[in-house]
């Protein structure tokens, strides 16, 4: 009989704790692809048509090139790839601005991403907008995917499922929310939290092991949010430095508080290897108890810390890279101009940087012993006295 128990524990129980955040997490990512973010009605062109079309030969008599820039029209001749108008021929326009980054020049046989306007069922004006990728996007995507469930398995099944509901509450809820002007910080703290919950849930499913992670990288990015709301207005950085924000202000949203979404920026990009390190200790602190089990919690806190101490320098390494990665072109022109390394450091858009990177590494190394500590009281045995 008590093998009989053991056996239905094993099977029902431990199953019902990994399959109930899976049933979860694919209920939350059909509720997220139906939910409608509120700004379907905003888009720019209503009467238009987004859709590809094949480039048939081009037209570059009025492109005037002065150095590096150029500037103009290119003319296209195009077949329409889709929407109402499919298998159309007709001109289209590549306007250029004279910047490198916004600019594209069209050959004969590429796709191309056109907005067709048209009136009372015909074609007012084409413009080329730029080369179409989704195609590509989606076949690198499915690859991605498909490496992943080859060489995981389920786990890998779970992590696909987790960074797709991660997308979708970013994309449905973190952006529509701070449009609307509720406070960045509280929406992107519940948002990690909530992510953090679902992530960790998945790899560990409901058990002690998932407790201690979510408390240990939760108070890690509690950590990194409040160092990062006080750095930011100690160096008296405006959240204009993020790319495209001022862009924000000029379509009609004033009422932004781009300081607040720059902050909320910080704990969101260093949340990812604050629930990857946390998952790294947690593991390592199980799999000593489940090798030791009468080992005290005091010793299993200590080899939780050892672990921590190991973990963190390659972790905050990872951080420094990944944003300095997307800034290399700026330290290549004040290398290029001689900037004095000071006045390189206290430009606005470094210093901002370095908030995003040592504020994200104080969470790092926070979450090391936090979760450590909460490992080693949750999954260690209580000694009774």
């Amino acid at each position: 009989m008590q093998h009989l128990t053991t056996l239905y524990h094993m099977i029902f129980i431990r199953s019902r704790k990994t399959v109930l955040p899976v049933l979860f997490s694919m209920l939350l990512f059909v509720i997220l692809l139906i939910l409608p973010t509120g700004y379907e009605g905003a888009q720019a062109y209503q009467n238009a048509d987004r859709v590809s079309a094949l480039v048939l030969s081009t037209d570059e008599s009025d492109v005037v090139d002065t150095g590096l820039i150029r500037s103009g029209e290119q003319r296209c001749r195009v077949r329409i790839l889709g929407g109402q108008f499919k298998g159309v021929e007709t001109d289209a326009v590549n306007r250029l601005n004279g910047s490198l980054a916004e600019d594209k020049i069209f050959s004969a046989g590429d796709k191309a991403f056109v907005v067709v306007s048209h009136s009372r069922g015909q074609i007012t004006t084409v413009f080329m907008t730029d080369h179409y990728r989704l195609d590509k996007e989606v076949v690198l995507a499915a690859a991605f995917i498909l490496l992943l469930l080859l060489f995981a398995g389920a786990t890998g099944l779970r992590a696909v499922l987790s960074f797709a509901d991660a997308i979708l509450l970013i994309w449905k809820v973190l952006v529509p929310c701070m449009l609307k002007g509720y406070n960045p910080i509280w929406v992107a703290m519940f948002l990690v939290l909530i992510l953090t919950c679902l992530i960790l849930s998945l790899i560990y499913g409901l058990d002690k092991r998932c407790l201690a992670a979510v408390s240990g990288a939760s108070l890690g990015i509690l950590v990194t949010a409040v160092l990062g709301y006080l750095f930011t207005d100690l160096f008296q950085i405006h959240g204009a430095v993020m790319e495209s924000s001022e862009s924000l202000l000029y379509a009609g949203y004033q009422h932004l508080d781009l300081t607040k979404i720059f902050v909320a920026s910080i704990f969101l990009g260093s949340s990812g290897a604050v629930m990857d390190l946390s998952v790294d200790i947690c593991s390592s602190v199980y799999e000593v108890v489940k090798k030791k089990p009468e080992i005290s919690p005091r010793d299993a806190i200590a080899s939780g810390f050892a672990v921590g101490r190991a973990a963190c320098g390659s972790t905050t390494t990872t951080l420094l890279l990944a944003y300095s990665g997307s800034y290399i072109a700026l330290l290549m022109v004040f290398m290029a101009q001689g900037t004095p390394v000071a006045l390189m450091l206290n430009y606005k858009y470094v210093a901002a940087e370095i908030i995003h990177t040592i504020v994200g590494s104080f969470g790092l190394v926070t979450v090391a012993p936090l979760t450590a500590i909460t490992s080693g009281l949750l999954l260690t045995k209580r000694r009774k006295k």
